[in-house]
């Protein structure tokens, strides 16, 4: 006689595959990208952590007293946000490394200028011909135009894209930028500082206003269709690996 098995209170939950990774996931697949494309990553972890702490043990016993325990603490937990931060840098080198050469990649770099800034998910143009993009974000700044491509070849859609929105935005900055790697290019990990740079000409009521035009334009059909083997959604990295959160 079989026995149907038992629906006990501890049985374990089917794991969600949406559901998102906890705290000390992030931080582990972060490590783990950062080790991968560079292999001294544990070692200058080591190294600032405890280069920190034996730092504030040797202040503590040079000040004498119980003062060594708590400078021993601190330095260690200065040691820690060091290595965070080193952690953050070592991620996004290793994810501009893998980005490097996809279609859409500095689409994705793009993206990660999140001080206020929103992109369009796809690219506004491209050369159908060429496959060269023009991706855009709009901001406190203006509108934000980065092309990617050759620099002579993609200059033109750049420059027909700029006159575009200066026509239907007359008022509003409007701000292009060149991805590549040749000279007057900008490389991946310069694209999002130089979009930070920018100086801020735009209330919050007005980026919306901006987001809201561009958005009724959209949908009269002026967006190109995407050629094939372009995805800037599958070339973008992981924000949090990005920042090294």
């Amino acid at each position: 006689m079989s026995e149907e098995p038992r629906k006990g209170l501890f049985r374990r939950k089917p794991k969600d595959p949406n559901k998102k990774p906890g705290r000390l996931a992030q931080m582990r697949q972060v490590y783990e990208l950062s080790a991968k494309h560079n292999k001294a990553t544990p070692w200058l972890l080591a190294a600032a952590i405890l280069g920190c702490t034996l730092i504030g043990l040797m202040i503590g016993l040079l000040i004498g007293g119980t003062t060594a325990i708590f400078t021993t603490i601190l330095g260690f937990m200065v040691g820690l946000l060091l290595g965070m931060f080193m952690l953050g840098r070592f991620a996004e080198t290793a994810a501009f490394a893998q980005m490097d050469g996809q279609p859409g990649a500095f689409g994705a770099v793009l993206n990660t200028a999140r001080r206020g800034y929103l992109m369009d998910e796809k690219p506004i143009a491209v050369d159908p011909k060429s496959r060269d993009l023009v991706f855009r974000s709009t901001g406190r700044a203006g509108v934000v135009l980065l092309s990617e491509g050759p620099k002579g070849r993609s200059a033109k859609l750049l420059a027909k894209e700029k006159k575009r929105h200066e026509r239907i935005l007359p008022n509003v900055p409007v701000h292009t930028f060149q991805g590549g790697k040749e000279e007057g290019q900008l490389a991946m990990k310069q694209v999002v500082p130089a979009v930070q740079k920018l100086p801020r000409k735009l209330n919050r009521a007005e980026v919306l206003a901006v987001r809201n035009r561009l958005a009724a334009l959209g949908t009269q059909g002026s967006r190109p269709p995407i050629p094939k083997g372009i995805d800037p959604n599958k070339a973008r990295p992981n924000h949090k690996a990005m920042r090294g959160r």
